[in-house]
């Protein structure tokens, strides 16, 4: 089976040699990362079987958030919290896309635009709710950002998923959106490009944008999804997803590389073949900056605002929120079964950190 490890293993030191200084100091950890993730290089445990002595060894994985090995757990954990945030009304989910002419310089400023554009999108949302045509009051917004296609092209977009409604303080009430409809899009996407546009008249390279992308119609995409919790479901995944996964890894032959993906309008299985080079570099381009936040909460669900969150929860009768997820039933300390018995293996020693692992003859003695 192919992974990205081996892949980044085999061509990732001509690719750091070739790109030299221009390559970003978060791609080169989130490939050092992935190419250590689970090997000797990072250490381990070794544990024994005493009924037929076999002995196992146990990597330890990378933690990089980048890593298709890592942070599979996450997921549901993240989707458990959000129990606490719902509310028990009609969903909408609101999708606003860069466009084309903006992705150039979005990728060398990746930081400063990816804060633009949750900054415009959350503020255009909140601006036009708070219209007495629409819905006249504050709303919540959770919002995840996504870089990628599935053919790993390049493609920033924000999720945010709203519930159908807002909050007037004066009133102490709620103010139900209609079930079909939340806000505007044409209008939304008007704001959202002029919010976006005056942060960006604040940096140096505001000039370098080409000056149609101005007068040019902005994707703003709105949808119903009912309670929400189906959404939430489709969103947890690319909180915690790498751009590709290791099975959608199909084959490695030479330095051609293979992968499979869903076309995203005809839902047909698809497969893309790139050169390792290539594929190294459209998975690099979707590496966050060191520190950064894809998963952002506003309105009445940023963390400022739980009090009202809870008032409000309490305000809308009859709340009985629908199961997210199973609960995680996972044990937090680690058993291994042996692959030849099935007996629990012991625990036995630690692996230090960039050491070689010992012989595979290699038994430790009864304490």
């Amino acid at each position: 089976m192919v992974e990205l490890a081996e892949i980044f293993r085999r061509f990732g030191p001509a690719y750091r040699e070739k790109f030299g200084p221009r390559l970003l100091p978060s791609h080169r950890r989130a490939m050092r990362a992935i190419e250590s993730c689970r090997t000797e290089a990072l250490g381990g445990h070794v544990y024994l079987c005493r009924e037929c002595e076999q002995a196992r060894y146990r990597y330890h994985s990378c933690k990089n958030r980048h890593c298709p090995k890592c942070q599979q757990q996450d997921t549901e954990r993240w989707l458990n919290q959000q129990q606490n945030l719902r509310l028990p009304v009609p969903y909408f989910l609101l999708t606003f896309t860069l466009p084309g002419a903006l992705r150039g310089i979005t990728r060398r400023h990746q930081r400063c635009l990816y804060q633009l554009l949750f900054r415009a999108s959350a503020e255009a949302t909140q601006q036009l709710a708070r219209d007495p045509r629409f819905v006249g009051g504050q709303v919540g917004l959770i919002g995840v950002l996504q870089t990628w296609s599935r053919d790993l092209s390049y493609h920033p977009h924000i999720h945010y998923l709203v519930p159908g409604g807002g909050w007037a303080g004066e009133g102490r009430s709620w103010l139900p959106s209609r079930k079909s409809f939340f806000l505007p899009v044409r209008a939304l996407s008007v704001l959202f490009r002029a919010k976006l546009r005056d942060g960006l008249r604040k940096t140096d390279w505001f000039a370098a944008v080409p000056k149609p992308v101005w007068t040019q119609d902005w994707v703003v995409h709105c949808q119903p999804v009912g309670s929400g919790v189906a959404a939430l479901k489709y969103l947890a995944p690319y909180i915690f997803r790498v751009a590709l996964s290791n099975r959608r890894l199909r084959r490695l032959d030479g330095d051609q590389v293979s992968f499979g993906y869903k076309d995203s309008r005809s839902g047909e299985a698809r497969s893309c073949t790139l050169s390792a080079e290539e594929l190294i570099r459209r998975f690099l381009q979707h590496v966050l900056p060191k520190g950064f936040v894809k998963v952002r909460y506003y309105g009445f669900f940023s963390p400022g605002q739980r009090p009202l969150l809870a008032q409000l929860r309490r305000r809308l009768v009859g709340f009985r929120p629908a199961t997210l997820s199973r609960q995680l039933a996972r044990s937090t300390q680690l058993e291994l079964r042996c692959p030849n018995c099935g007996s629990l293996m012991q625990w036995m020693q630690a692996l230090p950190p960039r050491g070689r692992p010992p012989p595979r003859h290699w038994l430790p003695s009864t304490p």
